[in-house]
């Protein structure tokens, strides 16, 4: 009996073993982003200044390049709503000012109209503002949102604490310039006192 019970019990062992489901095994996958969200930074379109602004950029460029800060400050008498400084100095002389403790006023107008403009649009007016980087919001100006070419160039405009600002939720800190769609200049600013 013995013996006619030990193969009995190898072939219920067996039977046992074979009987049992292997473990059923799940694929997890990482989870998939939104189509917009895995994109590649995009650059935005080229803007296309109205002909009354790049008549008023031409005439602003025809006095920095000669130097005159009283040609910069008769074009920007023509709208009395001008900013130049947040301190409501006059504009010749603030400029002057400001060539006088080394940041020449010409040379940077010049250099802010070398870059692409940016569009915005503020109280239902079109402004072109230079650069383009200053017309975007701060929370589409974080470097990682940007292309590279755009977050080089953030970086040599405005270096690490400019960023630091727009990481800290504040608008573009750096130099820039504004002309309405109309050709009226609104403001020439060096920081975040131009879109009040």
């Amino acid at each position: 009996m013995r013996f006619a019970s030990f193969p009995s019990l190898v072939a219920a062992l067996l039977l046992a073993a074979c009987s049992q489901a292997e473990p059923e095994v799940v694929m997890v996958l990482p989870p998939v982003p939104d189509d917009h969200l895995a994109q590649a930074p995009q650059a935005p379109p080229p803007v296309e200044i109205s002909d009354a602004a790049a008549a008023t950029r031409d005439a602003l460029l025809k006095e920095a390049s000669r130097g005159s800060l009283k040609g910069l400050a008769k074009i920007a008498a023509g709208n009395p709503d001008f900013r130049s400084n947040l301190g409501g100095q006059d504009h010749l002389q603030f400029w002057d000012l400001l060539r006088r403790t080394g940041v020449d006023p010409n040379r940077k107008l010049r250099d802010l109209f070398e870059q692409p403009p940016g569009l915005r649009e503020v109280d239902g007016e079109r402004w072109y503002v230079w650069p383009d980087l200053a017309a975007r919001d701060a929370a589409d100006l974080i470097p990682e949102k940007l292309i590279f070419q755009d977050r080089r160039r953030l970086e040599d405009l405005i270096h690490e604490d400019g960023i630091a600002k727009i990481r800290a939720g504040e608008g573009y800190p750096g130099m820039r310039t504004a002309i309405s769609e109309e050709g009226v200049w609104i403001y020439f600013v060096l920081g975040q006192d131009g879109e009040e």
